[in-house]
């Protein structure tokens, strides 16, 4: 009876669960190496293409030696101050200066008035001339009418010779006189044909296509083609400047002339601009010198004309001796590029690329060659000097192919 008393006062404990670790580290390590796998499987880095490679070798059209440096100044061949055939008032002035102006264009007019009275004269003359014309030539008609008339009355003995004689003398007169009229038609027209070139001749016209450099005249004022003495007539319109003749003229000690042939290559440097050189030529040497002053006149042409280039511009130039290997390539290009080996430029569907190393990456690039020399090439466009090249890329080289370099 205790003993069961006593086992309803004992506290039942719970039996203890066995402890079970956590699954979380477990799926996250799981996780961790397949995310890994996944990004080597599809992210992972291609191992770089082993290539041969070649630096760009810059040059410019300057590879010869200087042998004779003198200055100038820039000319223009073809130049000139256009005036009027007489002395006249300008009406009115149609240029300014910097204006482009084609051949035969209306830069001026002067007062026409006098002219196209004389003119407005000589065609009445004409007219004149060829009414008289007119009625010589009826008179003459009927002068030969009369004297052949007279002739048959003569030979049927019903006139007199004497008749005869005297229609058959103002047959001939009238006849000389048509000559004479005929004649002064003639010179009616001739002296219309000088006033209308008079009046074409108050018109002033561009000589050539060119710009205007100096506007001389105002409306208002006289011009004469020559000097008149005073200063209140000016002798031109304007100037005009062929700009397609610009070229340089150089005094040339004549103790250096013999450095100095046609068709030498110069460099010429304009004062205003002493960073652009400028690739030129010798056109020729003036078979003279100047006794006073020890030189000898040389012509020198631009290569390509510019803009910047203005007519009594100061410049500097630069005769050149070509020397050493890069005289081919400069000869046929004519201008600066970069030297790359002709292993690295290739070409799809007519035009030319090369594959350029950026950063351990392939750069596909398009390009324009000038010229080879031995393996070389002359490129003038597409890269610069100093850049990498792929000599004889690989097929599976594309733009973004991680590559190393090999020295060509």
């Amino acid at each position: 009876m205790e003993n069961s008393k006593l086992d309803q006062l004992k506290i039942e404990r719970e039996p203890e669960t066995e402890s079970r670790p956590s699954r979380w580290p477990v799926l996250i390590i799981i996780v961790v190496v397949m995310a890994a796998a996944a990004y080597w499987f599809f992210l992972k880095p291609e191992a770089a293409i082993e290539v041969r490679t070649a630096v760009a070798r810059e040059i410019s059209n300057q590879v010869a030696s200087t042998v004779l440096n003198a200055s100038g100044y820039v000319t223009a061949r073809r130049q000139a101050t256009v005036s009027s055939k007489f002395t006249g008032k300008v009406m009115e002035v149609l240029i300014e200066e910097g204006m482009e102006v084609k051949e035969d264009q209306v830069l001026a007019r002067l007062d026409d008035s006098n002219v196209v009275t004389s003119y407005a004269l000589a065609e009445a003359q004409v007219v004149s001339a060829k009414t008289s014309l007119k009625e010589t030539e009826a008179l003459l008609t009927e002068a030969r009418s009369i004297f052949q008339r007279t002739q048959s009355l003569v030979d049927r003995g019903l006139s007199s010779e004497s008749e005869m004689d005297r229609a058959r003398a103002v047959s001939q007169s009238l006849a000389a006189q048509l000559e004479r009229k005929e004649a002064d038609v003639r010179v009616a027209e001739k002296q219309l044909d000088v006033y209308r070139q008079q009046l074409e001749d108050t018109i002033i016209r561009a000589p050539f296509t060119g710009v205007i450099v100096a506007k001389n005249a105002q409306p208002g004022e006289m011009i004469s083609p020559i000097s008149a003495g005073g200063g209140f007539t000016r002798t031109g319109i304007g100037t005009i400047v062929d700009m397609d003749s610009l070229e340089i003229e150089i005094d040339v000690n004549e103790s250096y002339i013999n450095r100095v042939k046609a068709g030498q290559k110069t460099v010429a440097t304009l004062d205003a601009y002493p960073d652009w050189p400028i690739p030129c030529h010798v056109i020729a040497i003036i078979p003279t010198a100047d006794r006073q002053r020890a030189t000898v006149e040389v012509r020198v042409g631009f290569n390509e004309l510019d803009d910047r280039i203005l007519p009594d511009m100061g410049v500097k130039v630069a005769f050149q001796e070509e020397s050493g290997h890069d005289r081919g390539v400069a000869a046929s290009a004519g201008r600066a590029g970069v030297l790359i080996p002709q292993s690295a430029v290739h070409e799809n569907n007519g035009k030319q690329y090369i594959w350029r190393v950026v950063d351990g990456v392939a750069e596909r690039l398009a390009v324009a060659t000038a010229g080879e020399r031995g393996k070389e090439v002359l490129v003038i466009s597409g890269i610069t000097g100093g850049e990498t090249v792929i000599m004889n890329a690989p097929a599976k080289v594309q733009n973004g192919t991680r590559v190393k370099e090999t020295n060509g």
